[in-house]
Parts: C-alpha cells; structure tokens; sequence
C-alpha cells in the first residue's frame, strides 16, 4: 500500500531509505525548535508556547506536504522570516506592535500567499525565471548552506577588517563539528547507507564525550497552547488583525510575503534538482500543490503562534539520504510531532553549545544570536552560542548542492553573470531572496540595455521592480 501511494519503486528508493532520509531531515532542522521560541521570545511571545507552535506546526506542515505533494520537502518556522516579525514588525520591547499583532501579519502574509498560488500567478513566475538564474539559486543557497555550517560549527568566526577569519581550532565544539563532518566523509568513503545520519550521530557522541554536550535533567516537558489562534485574541478591547489596517503593518506584509515568496522559490528549485524532479526546462511537476502547502503553511504559522513556516533547504539532507516521496518528511513531520514532548532531549542535539565570554563572537551577540535561558543554562553577558553537531552535516549538504552550478553557460556573460551574482549574494547578505533579488534586477537590466527586451518574461520585470521597490524600502 505504502509502494503503491508513495511511489516508492517507481522513484528508485523504499521504506528504510525514506525513514533514514526523514530522520536526517529532522536532525538538521532540529535547531529551529530551540532557536525560533527565543527568537520570538524577545519580541514577547510566550517562549513555552512558542516552543509547542514551532514543533507541531512543523509536524503538521511536513506531514501535509508529503500527504499532498509526495515531494521530499519539508517545512518549519523560517529563520530570517522569524527575525523580521520580532524585530522589524513586533519590535523587540513591544512599544508599538503587541506580538499578537505580529502573528496577525503573518497570517495575511499566509492569506496573501494561498490567493496568489490558486491564480496561478506564484507558479507562473517561478517558470518565467531563466535557466540560468535557477541553476545558480541552488548553487549559492547550497553556498550559503556550507558558510552557516561553518559559523555554526566555530571553524570560521566574525572579523573585523577581513569580515571572516579561522575559528578557534583548540576549542572543543570545533572539535565536534570537524569530527561530524570527518565521520560523514568516512562512512561517504566506506559507501555506507546513510552517512549523514550516521555522522551526526557520532558528532553527538564526540559532543557528549568532549563536554560540549550534555544528558539532559529531564527527558518530558509539558506542551503549552498559550500562543495558538493569537491573531484573534483582543489586544486593547479589539481582536489583533482587525489592527492589521496600518499602512505601517500592510507594508510590514508585503516585505515578509517577498522575503517568503522567493526563499520557497529557491528552496523548491534547489532541493528539487538534487532529488532529480525538475525537468530539462526547469520546471517542477506538481508545483502547484508544493506552493499551496507552502502558502498554506504561512498562515498556520500565524495561527499557532510560530511565525511564517516555509520550506527548509535542509529538505537536501533528506534527499541526500536517498529520499525521493513524500514518505520522507512524514517521518520528519512525525518526529517533530515527538520534539513537542521530548524538547530536552532534543535539545542535547540541536540546542547550542555556550561560549563563555567569546571576544570573538561579539558581533553574534550583539546581532541577537543567543539561546534562550530556559534551555540551556543562563549564561553571561558575554557569551554567544555555536551549533557544532549539526554543522558537519551543513557543509556537507552545501557540498551536494554545489553540483547545480556546472550547468550554467558560463561563456554567455549576460547569462552567467546574473547567475554570479546570485550565487555569492544569496551567502555574503545572509537572505536567499535577497541575492535573488540582485539577480533578477541585473538580468533584466542586461537584456533591456543589449536591445533584448523580448527575452525577458513580462513577469521577471514586474518581479524585478517589485524587488528594487522592496530594497529601497528597506534602506529607508
């Protein structure tokens, strides 16, 4: 029944692979249950309830995609997307937006989003982007895949004059994250069946024996629903979306539906790709379904409480692992769905690893990259936090998606440098939609000026100044 509905002999993998592949999706999205709750929580969203929203709202999301869809793709609360409605809708001392509100917007982003997929609109712009630039969106989120890999796991660091520099190679969290990324590569050699999952594995056991890691106190923690249904709780005598009518808070909308809109474009090309289900021209089949889930998933994310959920480039850690249905994020649905009850636990694998008074990781503190206290242990004023056993697994996937880029015609510059510029802007600004943004903007602008304007889709110019109008907001 299960080959027959998934397709599982049709595309090449079965049972044990899907459920390994889900797994090693889960692992690497782990963090998203510890990082977001903080995140929201200083902007004052209840952490506890945000911590229950974020792990059943990826659990019911993952679980509806591969239902719907049966794509390998799987869904949590975005990270970018969850720090513009805490710091940029919310506001990080509530002076002017109650996260209610906050969660309201999210909502009508979502709202927004399902309008534009059941017109067609969202897939028909996905199709009109050039070969070129789709090719170059999975390279450079694979790029910027590595580089958070990196960061995370300590082996390059924040510099002040180089921007980036060597991390600390006698502190033992670089230790477990070159010993994770050492044992993939081992068990890769050694053409061992999941050797992604298998090195997280032994990263955790490096981190539990090196001291990075520890047992949790407790294995239970109670799930909380105080954040479930916020855009409808009065704020002020008044239920918090009717305060939507802002000028302020509409503009807010559009910023989080562009930032979400092409961070699932790109996400959806690149896993894609590597899973082997984009056609010669590009194109995804099904795409219409994959969307709706993922617009869909935006305003469950409002309703719970858990900002916008999109999908996870750590969907090709899964692929990676062989995963080719939607049996893959079931199972990755079905463990966040665990997470909801068994945080501590998952904590010890995904939670962060203290640094005590890191001079060198300042500028992280102070950008707000700090682990929320009530999951680890409170720390000092000083202190960032890195994430070293997933990080191995990190710079390998970025390894993978890399393979995107060869294809690209290097030797037609109107074509490729787009693509370049897309490729490096999506790691060195941080936002996968902004380096699309430079991308579209400078593909556009080449065909105009060379007298080629009949090669550009009406919709990448419309799409294009949409994205020059959101960066000139943004400057302002």
């Amino acid at each position: 029944m299960l080959d027959r509905f998934f397709k599982l002999g049709e595309r090449g993998t079965s049972l044990r692979t899907e459920t390994l592949a889900g797994a090693t999706t889960f692992l690497t999205m782990a963090y998203i249950v510890f990082v977001n709750p903080g995140i929201l929580a200083a902007a004052g969203v209840p952490f506890a309830g945000a911590a229950t929203a974020t792990a059943l709202g990826a659990a019911v999301m993952c679980i509806t995609m591969g239902l719907v869809s049966n794509r390998p793709l799987a869904l949590a609360s975005g990270m970018g997307l969850n720090a513009v409605v805490s710091f940029s809708i919310i506001g990080a001392q509530q002076a002017h937006v109650p996260w209610q509100v906050g969660m309201a917007a999210v909502l009508l982003e979502g709202l927004a989003f399902v309008v534009l997929v059941l017109s067609g609109l969202r897939e028909s712009v996905m199709n009109a982007i050039p070969m070129s630039l789709k090719r170059a969106i999975g390279g450079g989120i694979g790029l910027f895949i590595t580089f958070i890999g990196l960061n995370q796991g300590g082996v390059i660091r924040p510099a002040p004059v180089t921007l980036v520099a060597l991390g600390d190679l006698s502190q033992p969290y670089v230790w477990v994250t070159l010993i994770g990324l050492a044992a993939i590569l081992a068990f890769r050699c050694l053409r061992v069946k999941g050797d992604i999952f298998w090195g997280l594995l032994a990263a955790t056991l490096a981190a539990l024996l090196l001291g990075v890691a520890r047992w949790p106190t407790a294995v239970l923690a109670p799930m909380d629903f105080s954040t479930f249904w916020a855009p409808f709780a009065t704020v002020d005598g008044t239920p918090a979306i009717a305060k939507m009518l802002s000028p302020v808070l509409l503009t807010a909308v559009f910023a989080l539906l562009l930032s979400d809109f092409f961070d699932t474009m790109g996400t959806v090309v690149a896993v894609g790709e590597q899973a082997g289900f984009v056609d010669a021209q590009g194109r995804v089949p099904g795409l219409k379904r994959i969307l709706l889930v993922d617009a869909s998933a935006a305003a469950v994310g409002g309703l719970f409480g858990a900002s916008s959920i999109t999908t996870y480039v750590e969907s090709a850690a899964g692929v990676a692992e062989g995963g080719r249905t939607g049996l893959t994020v079931i199972v990755t649905g079905l463990l966040f769905a665990v997470a909801a009850f068994f945080s501590p636990i998952i904590a010890m694998v995904g939670g962060g690893y203290r640094v005590p008074n890191a001079a060198h990781y300042s500028q992280l503190v102070g950008a707000g990259f700090r682990a929320p206290a009530d999951v680890l242990p409170p720390a000092g004023m000083g202190d960032a936090f890195v994430y070293p056993i997933t990080a191995g697994a990190l710079i390998f996937v970025g390894f993978l998606m890399m393979n995107a880029i060869r294809n690209i015609e290097w030797d037609d510059w109107e074509e490729s440098f787009p693509a370049f510029l897309t490729f490096v802007c999506i790691p060195l600004t941080y936002s996968i939609s902004n380096g699309i943004g430079l991308g579209f903007i400078s593909h556009t602008l080449i065909k105009l000026l060379r007298g080629k304007a009949r090669q550009v889709h009406g919709l990448m110019v419309a799409v294009s100044l949409a994205f020059l109008v959101g960066f000139v907001l943004q400057s302002r």
